[in-house]
């Protein structure tokens, strides 16, 4: 049996589990996502696509990640409020997660192996890389951390 992002189970910010079935016929861009990054400012634009396409079934799942230049230090209660606060936040966040390695979420373990990166890679370079799956839970594309989120609505928009 193939294996579709339904499949999964992750934890929210809160701890609480939560199965990705519950997503299941949304447009979903799946993003690891770091408070003292470079790219952190793309919060605004994912906030933006979100307000603007939620409503036509989109979705945006953040995973906070501290394996790109400890980045994202904070525990759950300072992600929150960093992202409440900062950037005005309404998309779901997750627990911290790891994106590469031998303790890297199984979910990211999935969406690696679907779509490589760069040359054929697998492993997430940095954060705020974005995967987009369609209502299918079939992942179509993934952009690397330098495409901003504004540049994707556009392949957002075909597939909603």
């Amino acid at each position: 049996m193939s294996q579709s992002i339904y499949d999964f189970s992750v934890k929210d910010i809160n701890g609480a589990e939560v199965p990705l079935k519950k997503f299941e016929g949304k447009t979903l861009l799946v993003v690891n996502v770091a408070s003292k990054c470079g790219f952190t400012s793309q919060y605004t634009e994912l906030e933006q696509i979100y307000k603007e396409y939620k409503d036509s079934g989109l979705e945006i799942l953040a995973f906070p990640c501290n394996q790109f230049g400890a980045q994202e230090p904070g525990d759950a209660e300072e992600i929150k409020s960093f992202c409440s606060l900062t950037y005005d936040v309404s998309f779901p966040l997750f627990a911290k997660v790891d994106v590469n390695g031998d303790k890297a979420t199984p979910v990211y373990k999935y969406l690696k192996d679907q779509l490589s990166g760069l040359f054929g890679t697998k492993a997430v370079k940095w954060n705020f890389t974005k995967f987009l799956i369609d209502k299918n839970g079939k992942p179509v594309k993934r952009y690397a951390p330098t495409d901003k989120p504004l540049d994707i609505a556009k392949d957002i928009k075909k597939i909603l």
